[in-house]
């Protein structure tokens, strides 16, 4: 087999590995199929993917990430109120899942204790990234608030949505309008407060607490991230 880039090798080992998740979810039966699906040498697999099945998860919802910000900036927005946008966002996320029972087996994993943080980690990067493909610039506390606000939308729709068995899914979009409107109402009521004495008072101590650094991308690892 010719040399291979890390993000080369990944990809391969996920498109072999999709096929399995469906019989076997995102367990240690499925890497090793892909891997002896893929021809990729098991040593070189294992050193890109140290937790096996796990980090092909991770790669497999990252990998619908990228491909809704895609969605989102060849869109045409211009029109749409901001709300109206979001919720395009975690439509266009949702709808560009290839297989839905894939998703069930990763939600099943990441719930399980020792892979929690990682799966909240993946919600929060996806909100993150609608919060930038929409073009969020807040580097104070905001910042993470919009993030941990759109975070608990996405997680409860996703949920939802799996269960949802209407025509087109059309249960799953009105429960999220429903909580969009719920996110904007906050948002009004937030805004009513920091333009208020006590708001104004609180304004200086919580700007100096959150500015943000960004994360960058690992070079050469699609999908990891470093403070």
């Amino acid at each position: 087999m010719p040399q291979m880039s890390p993000e080369n090798v990944i990809a391969e080992l996920l498109a072999c590995a999709e096929p399995h998740v469906a019989f076997d979810g995102w367990g240690a039966e499925t890497f090793e199929a892909a891997v002896a699906d893929s021809g990729i040498d098991p040593t070189v697999a294992r050193s890109l993917c140290p937790r096996g099945a796990l980090d092909l998860a991770v790669a497999y919802h990252r990998k619908g990430d990228a491909a809704m910000v895609d969605e989102i900036k060849s869109a045409d927005l211009n029109e749409m109120r901001f709300r109206d946008r979001v919720i395009f966002a975690v439509k266009q996320r949702l709808q560009l899942c290839e297989d839905k029972e894939a998703v069930r087996k990763g939600t099943t994993l990441f719930a399980l204790p020792q892979n929690a943080a990682a799966g909240s980690k993946l919600i929060w990067g996806t909100s993150d990234a609608i919060w930038d493909a929409l073009g969020d610039t807040s580097e104070d506390i905001n910042w993470y608030s919009k993030r941990a606000t759109l975070s608990a939308v996405y997680a409860a729709t996703v949920l939802y949505w799996l269960g949802d068995e209407t025509d087109g899914h059309e249960a799953t979009w009105a429960f999220l309008e429903r909580r969009i409107e719920n996110v904007m109402q906050f948002e009004k009521a937030k805004a009513s407060f920091n333009k208020g004495p006590l708001g104004k008072a609180l304004a200086g101590p919580l700007a100096s607490l959150g500015r943000v650094k960004r994360p960058t991308p690992v070079t050469g690892f699609p999908g990891r991230w470093r403070s």
